[in-house]
């Protein structure tokens, strides 16, 4: 039962030593990033909805013709 009480302290020592050496973004470059997702999240979408609504009207119109 020890072994796993000092495996345990070792692993979160380790860890909380591998967090020191994280580099962390500026608040500046977070919100830049952000922006972008955003951005292209949204223009995705837009995409991504205008061809379904392109497909869309095209299966409607050739079942029109068919039936």
């Amino acid at each position: 039962m020890t072994n796993i009480f000092k495996w345990s302290f070792k692993y979160l020592r380790e860890a909380k030593e591998e967090m020191e050496k994280v580099s962390w973004p500026s608040q500046k470059e977070i919100v830049k990033y952000s922006l972008v997702v955003i951005v292209f999240a949204t223009t995705l979408a837009i995409y991504f909805g205008f061809a379904d609504w392109v497909l869309n009207q095209g299966l409607t119109a050739l079942i029109k013709l068919v039936a």
